[in-house]
């Protein structure tokens, strides 16, 4: 209804501007002016957009002229003379630079003067870009919440570029609610001059692999060449790239790094739109030729150019529009006539052809209903892989792998026949299918490998026969050039691959070649799981650690001796020992040694004694005693009921190095062919060195198949077993008692065995990437090791029971007890020093003399008994008064400082 009124208000208008009684008569019209102002230093811009002008008016009555100004990026003023000039010479329109700030700039004028401002590049907000066809970073953000969801992501790094992209953050976080995935944050914008080495390193250091990269077609394409250059461009890491120009990068570096790259874009570079303006750039400007497999010269900017002359020219063919000649000075209020309803019936229009983009739909100021085609970096280059529409579910449609039809006939696999070794039997890899049927064939065997050669026939197209190469997967002897079991097989010719659990090493690769692995591994030692050992008669003391015992008698005979010298120090300790006797005539004190030993016992064992502490010192000191065996206390009776329940497993070997020592008896040995035994004879580390040299030395340890030696470790005659770690993972998921010992020794991988220089190794790798890539890989290893015969042993890590506490678990309570000690010393020693002061001033002496005197009472440890009317040598040579020192000090008592 707004628009049909706009629309009337217009032709109204057009009327009263002396059109005549017919506004849609367009005989009289001129040619409408559009402008571009642009920063884009390639000419590529201007290129496209007149192109756009070109194409669109073979379709116009009134034809459309643009009119460009090249300025320098970022330089503001010299834009708006520019944008001035153009509406001088009465443009109906103007395409703003790249520059944020600058087509911010003018996108103020514009509106000022009500000329319509297209800007093709992201917008922050649907309200500050004029005309704007990019995506709205809410789109982007929906998009790649789909994707990540597909991934199964559980945590990434979401990497930007500077601010402006953090809104597509803020839109992600509000998909995901409060139970999204966890996301780390990082800006690889720190240094302004483009090294984001910085960051890729710590991304490096990261436990997260996955991440989501946005930011400026420049700098995410920086970003991926760096991040190949730190090392982190490899089949560990997953990028979501998004930026909508990926197609544009040179990708070609990264094909077969492995990395998987994905990301989203808004056109098909094969679009015939797309291959027009693709020529008209080669003529116009020598373009070099467009790229192949997926790729496109053609950057969303040119695209989203051309579109836009495509909706001005739908809404020209509609609307009478003849712009007039403007003054951009202040001092006119002059404004382009019509041109809010243009600009709102451009937003009106539903194209859906003879776009570049797809179909342009605007509600209110964003652009919708568009899709995203979501790609991946392949061998092959490029390849679409889904469909992004808004509000419709999101599935991953891989299409079948491309065939090269130029490809010579003597390199295709299709129905070619490879004759495939491998060992039967040797679970999960290869075995006889258990059946009442007799079988025969390839039908017979089952196993992991089984099903990776099934899963490449049917990607490559070719069949395939097995047949039992045994046990020996073969070595290869340098000096005398021989080799055995299966490579000789293959060298000779009698076989096309071998897939097994077969390592790949250096001395294999001189005589056959590998493909890349389809798994990793190591080796490792397989051992019985530690037993229950049998309690101890001194197990009461496991719940503390030898060092704390240790630390907690010194505390107590500490604090015991801290309270007897307290206790002697403390004038309110001194007691009257016959409370019948109103004037003793000596003072006892109740803190000996015996005493002291006896409190600290009592409150260590939570039973008290018959002592009280009167003076602030020794209560202070006390109470600090007993909130520390409170702690102590309750610590121990809490590890000691975890003790008492759970039984903690001792095994006789721990690593690597228990067994090179023969620890407890421990035998060892490995298989006696193959890349474990070659491992130890080839290896320079003098533990291994060591290893090998039992081996050697004891060869009824070595044994014909890993299965032996399984058995071996199974019977309980200490013997461990050097294994690779896949297999290892496999018998110890069906049989209990078996466990991995330590971590891995080395880093290799299993690979596919086929001649020298095959011509069909290429391919078979990048089946196998695929395979890794569509975690079909992952899937089989999950089928032939959790699922098909494991067992029911917990796949939880063993409980490794209750360990004592040491003195890191305690050490704040000692450092309390140690604290309140010495506070407390502080205080007795403040209130003794106040009581001589008091005395010494009653009696009229020295204090130094009465200090010394109360000091050699304290220090008579012997003595715990002081006189009370005695004669003291010291006070009475002082007064000169007749009054005796004894009546004095018996009168006075009363008046002397207590130190409560």
């Amino acid at each position: 209804m707004h628009f049909w009124l706009a629309v009337l208000v217009l032709l109204w208008s057009r009327a009263v501007h002396g059109y005549g009684s017919n506004p849609y008569a367009v005989s009289n019209r001129q040619a409408i002016r559009i402008g571009l102002i642009t920063d884009d230093t390639t000419d590529r811009i201007r290129q496209t957009f007149e192109h756009a002008i070109a194409v669109v008016n073979s379709d116009l009555s009134v034809p459309l002229v643009g009119e460009t100004e090249q300025v320098a990026y970022g330089n503001s003023v010299h834009a708006f003379e520019q944008l001035c000039r153009l509406m001088q010479n009465g443009v109906g329109a103007v395409f703003g630079p790249a520059a944020r700030h600058t087509a911010a700039h003018l996108l103020n004028a514009c509106d000022a003067k009500d000329v319509p401002f297209i800007y093709p590049h992201l917008s922050l907000s649907p309200q500050t870009d004029g005309f704007n066809l990019y995506p709205h970073p809410e789109d982007i953000a929906h998009a790649l919440f789909d994707i990540i969801t597909k991934f199964g992501w559980s945590r990434f790094i979401f990497c930007y570029e500077s601010s402006e992209y953090l809104t597509i953050l803020d839109h992600l976080m509000t998909l995901y609610g409060t139970k999204g995935p966890v996301i780390k944050v990082m800006r690889y914008d720190l240094n302004l001059n483009g090294n984001y080495k910085a960051v890729l390193r710590r991304i490096r250091k990261s436990e997260d692999s996955r991440i989501v990269v946005v930011g400026s077609t420049e700098g995410v394409a920086e970003l991926l060449r760096q991040a190949q250059q730190v090392g982190i461009m490899n089949e560990d890491y997953t990028y979501l790239v998004g930026n909508l120009d990926l197609h544009t990068y040179e990708l070609e570096e990264y094909k077969y790094s492995e990395a998987n790259i994905t990301g989203i874009r808004m056109f098909d570079p094969d679009k015939k739109e797309v291959r027009d303006l693709v020529e008209t750039l080669q003529h116009e400007i020598g373009e070099s030729e467009p790229m192949n497999n997926g790729s496109s010269t053609i950057t969303l900017a040119m695209a989203l150019t051309y579109d836009a002359v495509r909706v001005i020219a739908e809404t020209t063919n509609f609307l009478p529009y003849q712009p007039q000649q403007l003054n951009c000075s202040e001092h006119h209020d002059n404004v382009q006539p019509d041109g809010s309803t243009f600009k709102n019936y451009m937003r009106s229009l539903d194209i859906l052809d003879k776009t570049i983009t797809g179909r342009i739909f605007f509600q209110g100021n964003m652009r919708k209903r568009f899709s995203f085609d979501v790609i991946e970096l392949q061998p092959v280059g490029l390849v679409k892989v889904g469909t992004w529409e808004e509000g419709k579910d999101f599935e991953f449609k891989r299409p079948p792998p491309i065939i090269d039809l130029n490809e010579n006939e003597e390199n295709t696999l299709v129905n070619k026949t490879f004759k495939v070794l491998i060992s039967v039997p040797n679970k999960p890899y290869a075995s006889l299918v258990e059946s009442i049927n007799t079988l025969i064939g390839n039908d017979q065997y089952e196993g992991y490998g089984i099903d990776l050669i099934k899963e490449l026939a049917d990607k490559l197209g070719f069949n395939f026969t097995f047949h039992n190469g045994g046990n020996d997967y073969g070595s290869f002897n340098k000096s005398t050039n021989m080799t055995t079991g299966m490579l000789k097989e293959i060298v000779e010719g009698h076989a096309d691959l071998a897939i097994t659990d077969l390592t790949i090493t250096s001395e294999r690769e001189e005589a056959i070649d590998f493909s890349i692995p389809f798994m990793n591994l190591g080796i490792a030692i397989l051992y019985i799981k530690p037993q229950k050992a049998e309690p101890e008669i001194f197990s009461f003391m496991d719940p503390f650690s030898k060092e704390v015992w240790l630390y907690l008698g010194i505390a107590y005979l500490g604090v015991s001796l801290c309270l007897f010298v307290l206790g002697r120090l403390s004038p309110s300790e001194w007691d009257n020992p016959y409370p019948c006797i109103e004037e003793p005539e000596e003072l006892e004190n109740q803190f000996t040694i015996n005493n002291s030993l006896w409190f600290t016992t009592g409150a260590l064992l939570q039973q008290g004694s018959e002592i009280a502490p009167k003076a602030l010192s020794t209560r202070t000191i006390s109470a600090i005693w007993w909130f520390f065996t409170l702690i102590m206390v309750s610590s121990y009776t809490a590890n000691l009921a975890a003790f008492l329940t759970i039984e903690n497993p001792s095994s006789s070997i721990n690593s690597v190095e228990d067994l090179a020592e023969n620890k407890d008896d421990v035998q060892y040995g490995a298989k006696r062919t193959g890349s474990t035994r070659n491992f130890f004879l080839t290896s320079e580390d003098p533990i291994y060195m060591k290893m090998n040299t039992y081996m050697t030395n004891h060869p009824e340890m070595l044994t014909e198949t890993n299965q032996a030696g399984v058995d071996k470790v199974k019977a309980g005659t200490k013997y461990a077993f050097l294994m690779e770690s896949t297999s290892i993972e496999y018998n110890t998921v069906r049989e209990c008692t078996l466990k991995k010992i330590g971590e891995a020794l080395d880093e290799k991988g299993y690979g596919i065995a086929m001649p020298k220089n095959w011509p069909y190794r290429d391919k078979f790798n990048n089946a196998l990437l695929e395979l890794q890539e569509q975690g079909v890989l992952a899937r089989l290893k999950n089928k032939w090791w959790n699922e098909i015969g494991a067992g029911v042993c917990s796949d939880k890590s063993d409980d490794e029971g209750s360990s004592a506490l040491g003195m890191k678990n305690l050490s704040g309570i000692y450092a309390v007890l140690i604290v309140g000690s010495l506070f407390s010393f502080i205080i007795s020693f403040f209130y003794w020093c106040l009581f001589v002061f008091k005395k010494a001033k009653f009696y009229e002496v020295p204090f130094c003399d009465a200090l010394a005197e109360e000091f050699k009472i304290v220090v008579s440890f012997a003595e715990n008994e002081r006189a009370l009317k005695s004669a003291q040598s010291v006070y009475s040579r002082s007064r000169n008064s007749s009054q005796s020192i004894d009546s004095l000090e018996t009168d006075s008592e009363n008046n002397l400082p207590d130190e409560d």
